[in-house]
C-alpha cells in the first residue's frame, strides 16, 4: 500500500464548508478542526448534513465552497483515491461490502497494491474479530449485521489509515452489538489514529468520544466535551 503506517493521525480542518447536491445545499458553512489523535463525535437527527460533511472529509465530494485541509495544507484536488494515499478512509453508512465474495476475498481484495501480505491481513483481521476468522469462508452478504460492521471496520484496517471516518455504526444493529463495536472503535483510537464518528444516537459514541458536535440543518450549532454535549437532549436539539 502506499499509504503511510499510522504513527500518528491526521489532522482535519474544515473551514467555511458548504455543501450541496445541484442547487440544494445541505451544509451551510463548517468550522471544525479536528486534531491528530482525537476521537470527534459528529451528532444530530437525519437530514442534519452529517453524513455529506464526511464525503467532503473523504474524497467523494467536494465543497461548493469554503477550504478543507489535511495536515494543516489546503486540498486543491477532490476524489477518493487521491484521499486513500493520504490515509483516509471511510465506512459508509450500509457498510459497502462485497456481498457476493467471502470474508477473506472481501479483505483479500484490499491488499492488491502490495505492501502487506494478505496472511498478515488475515492474521489481524481475525485476531481483532475472532467470529471473522470463523466465518472466513461465509459470503459476507450471510453474515449478521453486526459481522458485516465488523468485516467493514478490518478491511479498513488493511492500510493503517491515519484517519478514520465512520458513517452510522450502530444502523440497524442490537445494542450489545454497537457497544461491542464501540469497544473496537476506542482500541482503534488508542493507537493514535485519528477517528470521525457520525451517529443519531449519541450514547455509545459519547462514551469513546474526546469531544463532539451537534448538527441540525446544514450547521454546527455546538462544539465541546462529550459530557456537554450529552447534557444537551436530542429532544432540544431537534427543536432548533
Amino acid at each position: 500500500m502506499t499509504t503511510a503506517p499510522n504513527e500518528i493521525g491526521a489532522e482535519i480542518t474544515f473551514r467555511d464548508v458548504h455543501a450541496a447536491y445541484g442547487a440544494i445545499e445541505v451544509v451551510h458553512g463548517v468550522d471544525l478542526s479536528v486534531q491528530a489523535g482525537e476521537v470527534f463525535a459528529i451528532l444530530g437527527p437525519n437530514g442534519a448534513g452529517k453524513s455529506t460533511l464526511l464525503k467532503v472529509a473523504s474524497g467523494r465530494m467536494a465543497p461548493s465552497s469554503g477550504e478543507l485541509m489535511l495536515d494543516g495544507r489546503a486540498v486543491k484536488r477532490f476524489s477518493p483515491d487521491r484521499f486513500a494515499h493520504q490515509g483516509i478512509c471511510a465506512i459508509p453508512e450500509g457498510r459497502a461490502i462485497f456481498p457476493n465474495l467471502s470474508v477473506r476475498e472481501n479483505l483479500q481484495m484490499w491488499t492488491f497494491q502490495g505492501g502487506v501480505s494478505f496472511s498478515q491481513v488475515e492474521e489481524r483481521s481475525y485476531a481483532r474479530f475472532p467470529r471473522l476468522g470463523e466465518r472466513r469462508s461465509q459470503l459476507a452478504g450471510t453474515l449478521s449485521g453486526g459481522e458485516q460492521q465488523m468485516l467493514a471496520i478490518a478491511r479498513a484496517l488493511v492500510g493503517e489509515p491515519r484517519l478514520l471516518l465512520l458513517d452510522e455504526l450502530s444502523m440497524g444493529l442490537a445494542p450489545l452489538v454497537v457497544a461491542e463495536l464501540y469497544d473496537t472503535v476506542a482500541e482503534i483510537a488508542a493507537t493514535g489514529m485519528t477517528v470521525i464518528v457520525v451517529e443519531q444516537f449519541a450514547t455509545m459514541a459519547l462514551r469513546v468520544a474526546t469531544r463532539a458536535g451537534i448538527m441540525t440543518r446544514g450547521r454546527l450549532r455546538f462544539e465541546g466535551s462529550p459530557e456537554e454535549a450529552a447534557e444537551r437532549s436530542l429532544a432540544s436539539y431537534l427543536s432548533d
